[in-house]
C-alpha cells in the first residue's frame, strides 16, 4: 500500500496521498483511511476524474449512505448527493453536519466542483481537542448534560436581509421539524474519545432555561472554535475533503463576494450518539427514517 499521510496542523487535518479515487479501494487502502480519519478528524484527497457515482462509491466504503438531506432536495438523478451550493444558501455558521436528527451522519465527504477565486475556505474543527482544554470544572459540568438540537432555529437575520428566495429556503428547511435530545460531551463509537457535540443546531440544554442555555453553550463552544483546533481548508477544484462528523464541527466562510462557489456532498450514514454513563440520544420530534439508516 502506497498510501501517505500528512498532516496539516498539529491538532487536526492531514493529506493523503497515493490513493486513486476514481476506482474501488482495497481493504487495506480503507483501514489506512479510517484509521488517518480516526486520528486527524478532517482528510484532503485529490478528487481528480472523479464524478458524482465516484464519490458515492468512495463514501460506500465507510457505510450505508444517508440521502441527500432529510428536506432540502438532492441533485438531479443522484439522491445521495446535496449541492452546496452558494446561491441555495450559505453555512457560515458552526454546526455538526444534521445533528438535529437521532442519529446524524458519522462523516462527511465534500467534493469541488466551483471555486472561487479568493474565499471560500471550509473551517473544521476538532471537538475532542476542544473537550480536553476545557478546565476541570467545566468538563465534569459537560459530562452531565444534554442538549436539545433543531432544524428550527433562531437564524438572527435581519428582517431586510430575508427575501422571497431566503424565505422560501428556510421554510424548504424547516418543512419537517426536529428535535432531538444528544449528549453535550459524546463517546466516538470507534476510538472511545470524548468530544464537545453541540454546534449551532444545539439551542438548549435539557433543564435549562433558553437564557442560561445560551451562556452555556457559548462557552464551551468557545473551546472548539480556539484556532489550535481548527483547519483552515483552502479549496482547489477536484478535492475531496472527508471529515468525521461525530467529533468535528465545519463553517463555510462567505468571503469571496458573491462568485459561484459549488460542492457536491455525500455523507455516510451514523450511529445513535451515546453519552458517558451509556444513555442513547432520543427523538423529541420529526421522523427521519426516510433520510437515513441507523448504522450498527
Amino acid at each position: 500500500m502506497s498510501l501517505e499521510i500528512t498532516k496539516v496542523t498539529a491538532r487536526i487535518g492531514a493529506r493523503v496521498s497515493g490513493v486513486d479515487l476514481t476506482r474501488p479501494l482495497a481493504p487495506e487502502e480503507v483501514a489506512g483511511i479510517r484509521e488517518a480519519l480516526n486520528v486527524h478528524k478532517a482528510l484532503v484527497l485529490d478528487a481528480r476524474g472523479l464524478d458524482d457515482a465516484g464519490q458515492q462509491a468512495f463514501a460506500r466504503h465507510f457505510g450505508d449512505l444517508t440521502t441527500a438531506h432529510p428536506t432540502v432536495g438532492a441533485v438531479d438523478g443522484a439522491p445521495n448527493v446535496l449541492p452546496v451550493d452558494s446561491e441555495r444558501g450559505r453555512a457560515n455558521h458552526w454546526h455538526t453536519d444534521v445533528t438535529f436528527v437521532l442519529n446524524p451522519p458519522q462523516a462527511t465527504s465534500l467534493r469541488s466542483l466551483t471555486v472561487p477565486p479568493y474565499g471560500g475556505e471550509t473551517l473544521i474543527a476538532n471537538a475532542g481537542a476542544a473537550y480536553r482544554d476545557l478546565p476541570e470544572p467545566l468538563r465534569r459540568l459537560a459530562d452531565t448534560l444534554w442538549a436539545e438540537h433543531t432544524n428550527d432555529y433562531d437564524y438572527a437575520v435581519a428582517e431586510e436581509d430575508v427575501d422571497e428566495e431566503r424565505a422560501a429556503q428556510r421554510a424548504r428547511f424547516t418543512s419537517i421539524k426536529y428535535r432531538t435530545a444528544h449528549p453535550v460531551v459524546r463517546v466516538h463509537p470507534l476510538t472511545g474519545e470524548r468530544g464537545l457535540f453541540i454546534g449551532g443546531f444545539a439551542q438548549r440544554v435539557v433543564g435549562l432555561s433558553a437564557g442560561e442555555s445560551r451562556k452555556v453553550l457559548d462557552l464551551l463552544q468557545s473551546y472548539v472554535t480556539r484556532p489550535e483546533n481548527v483547519l483552515r481548508h483552502r479549496w482547489s477544484r477536484d478535492e475531496l475533503v472527508l471529515f468525521d462528523n461525530r467529533i468535528t464541527q465545519h463553517y463555510a466562510i462567505d468571503n469571496y463576494d458573491g462568485l459561484p462557489r459549488r460542492l457536491h456532498r455525500v455523507t455516510v450514514a451514523g450511529d445513535v450518539p451515546v453519552g458517558l454513563e451509556g444513555k442513547e440520544s432520543y427523538a423529541i420530534e420529526g421522523d427521519a427514517s426516510h433520510y437515513t439508516p441507523v448504522a450498527a
